[in-house]
């Protein structure tokens, strides 16, 4: 890994490199997707059984493009049942987890009769895109259905491709079954998120979103938004390691690596206070590397975007990774939960030197689904809020109003919103008998 000193101008160029990554600089597949996206919105299911039969290579038929629970039970029958032990944990701690996000509806009241309040309502149906080309990711299907179901969510549907001979990966759909999931299609890439988003005669339309996928899902999301809601339009992957001379250098290594092996776009950034760490790092980098399965992809991530920075101090270590934001944050240091106070800005931070991200990945129960691309200084992690919608409740008596309606009156006049006052100010008017 190439090692650079951290200053203002090396951090400008590194946040300018890693922003390239963004879905939304892939403008040249924006039309291609805007006319999948259209014809799907237009002819429905005609339309999504052709894009199925032209990329997946699959006759998709109203017949057979909802999963069975008979291919579930067939699935399950190909797991390893040690395996799916594992799923139903990881479930139960991410189920543990969500539930202490809930929360309830409230209602404020005053001797007035001024009543105030929010409810709580889960929205309906969730739509869950599951990818199912490169790799399957049974951990994404718990990690987007848990929250929902936590949530009270009514239906869930998920989409997912199929091989050419209508199958779909055994993980995936014992980790939906387990999760809780309603109704599984076999729809991939950027007609399936707009089967979901506009409803066809097979495919119930959904409220929201949720769930990765490849540079046509996320475009296909980014179109529908507004139409339905979305939990956002993620990049690739990314995992920054604040380090200090106290920290392990394979575990660094390793734990860089566990993400450049994501994809080509994949970041893995070391900031590190410690010369003698950075050069220990990179030697295990290329000696782990050497002997992973996944060669090719990490050698060509960490050329493009992987870095080890060196820094002065921790606290320009600290403001860098602020400035990252990234999506994953290992802090390994002498006193990682006193860095941990400092940082604004990260996805999930895993703290000391036995909390690797893929424990978060996997099984301790906050949520993965992260936001990346530095958008974590405004968006937080999938969670139960996201498949909640709050309204608010407004009860006013006379005598609460009456304390009120001039000054309301006289606000909406100063806007020139003369009938807005006048829908208070007949309330006290005074009537000839």
């Amino acid at each position: 890994m190439r090692t650079i000193k951290l200053t203002n101008e090396t951090r400008k160029d590194i946040l300018t490199n890693l922003l390239k990554r963004s879905p939304a600089n892939y403008g040249t597949y924006e039309a291609a997707v805007a006319e999948i996206v259209g014809n799907v919105r237009e002819k429905g299911d005609e339309a999504v059984f052709a894009y199925t039969k032209q990329f997946d290579k699959f006759d998709l038929t109203k017949e057979n493009m909802q999963v069975t629970k008979a291919e579930i039970e067939e699935a399950y029958g190909m797991m390893d049942k040690g395996l799916l032990d594992v799923y139903r944990r990881s479930a139960e701690n991410i189920r543990i987890f969500h539930e202490k996000q809930l929360r309830t509806s409230w209602f404020d009241s005053k001797p007035d009769g001024t009543i105030l309040g929010q409810r709580m309502i889960p929205i309906t149906r969730a739509g869950v895109y599951v990818p199912g080309g490169k790799a399957a990711y049974p951990s994404s299907v718990l990690m987007n259905v848990i929250p929902a179901k936590v949530a009270g969510v009514e239906e869930i549907i998920m989409t997912t491709p199929c091989n050419s001979e209508g199958k779909v990966n055994a993980g995936t759909l014992s980790a939906a079954d387990i999760a809780g999931v309603d109704k599984i299609f076999k729809i991939g890439g950027a007609q399936a998120v707009a089967a979901m988003a506009f409803g066809t005669e097979q495919v119930p339309k959904v409220d929201k979103i949720t769930g990765p996928g490849n540079i046509f899902v996320a475009l296909a999301k980014k179109a529908v938004y507004g139409h339905v809601s979305i939990d956002s339009i993620a990049g690739p992957s990314e995992i920054l390691i604040l380090a200090d001379e106290t920290a392990n250098p394979r575990f660094v290594a390793a734990d860089l690596l566990s993400q450049a092996e994501h994809d080509e776009l994949a970041s893995a950034i070391l900031i590190t206070t410690s010369t003698e760490l950075a050069s220990a790092v990179s030697k295990e980098v290329e000696q782990f590397t050497e002997n992973l399965s996944r060669k090719a992809i990490i050698t060509e991530s960490l050329a493009n975007y992987g870095y080890i920075l060196l820094a002065d101090n921790m606290e320009e270590a600290i403001f860098a990774a602020n400035e990252i934001a990234s999506e994953h944050l290992e802090i390994l240091t002498q006193n990682p939960f006193e860095v941990m106070t400092k940082i604004k800005n990260a996805g999930a931070i895993f703290l000391g030197e036995y909390s690797s991200e893929p424990l978060g990945d996997y099984f301790a129960g906050p949520n993965h689904i992260l936001p990346t691309n530095g958008t974590a200084k405004f968006f937080s992690p999938l969670n139960v809020d996201d498949f909640m919608k709050k309204t608010s409740i407004i009860s006013y008596s006379r005598e609460a109003l009456s304390k009120a309606h001039e000054a309301i009156e006289a606000f909406a006049e100063s806007e020139g919103l003369t009938a807005h006052a006048n829908s208070i100010k007949v309330r006290f008017e005074k009537r000839c008998l």
